[in-house]
């Protein structure tokens, strides 16, 4: 190493320093862990069930059916809200009309049985429905 300046000397040190710099960071990279990698799935949501307050209504603009948490006093519903308790079709809501009128207002909602077509498994689908209050 007569033949090399000092300044040659110098620039031969840096580069061997790069060199292992380099080389440690390029070895070191190698047993790191792989990155994380992140995929991302669309998921397609069923559609809400609907509202069944907002079901469709007949001509009048009244519900085709009960609505949640309904009760219809059998005292005081017409032929059409009796037509929409479960079990309950037009001949059964007349006579339950009838039945009003000819022996008065409903003490409770057991009296039901006495109305003609409608039997112990009709009233106890009913019962969740149907009040006697006035």
């Amino acid at each position: 190493m007569a033949g090399i300046s000092r300044f040659e000397k110098g620039v031969l040190a840096l580069t061997a320093g790069f060199v292992l710099f380099t080389g440690g960071w390029f070895l070191a990279g190698q047993g790191a862990p792989e990155p994380y990698t992140v995929t991302v799935e669309a998921v397609r949501e069923e559609p809400a069930a609907p509202d069944p307050a907002l079901e469709e209504t007949g001509e009048d603009g009244r519900p085709d059916s009960l609505l949640p948490d309904e009760v219809i006093n059998v005292n005081t519903a017409d032929v059409y809200d009796l037509d929409r308790l479960p079990g309950i079709g037009p001949a059964k809501a007349e006579a339950i009309l009838a039945y009003r009128e000819e022996h008065g207002p409903f003490q409770s909602v057991d009296q039901l049985l006495e109305v003609s077509g409608i039997g112990e498994v009709t009233l106890e689908n009913l019962r969740p429905y149907v009040t006697a209050g006035s």
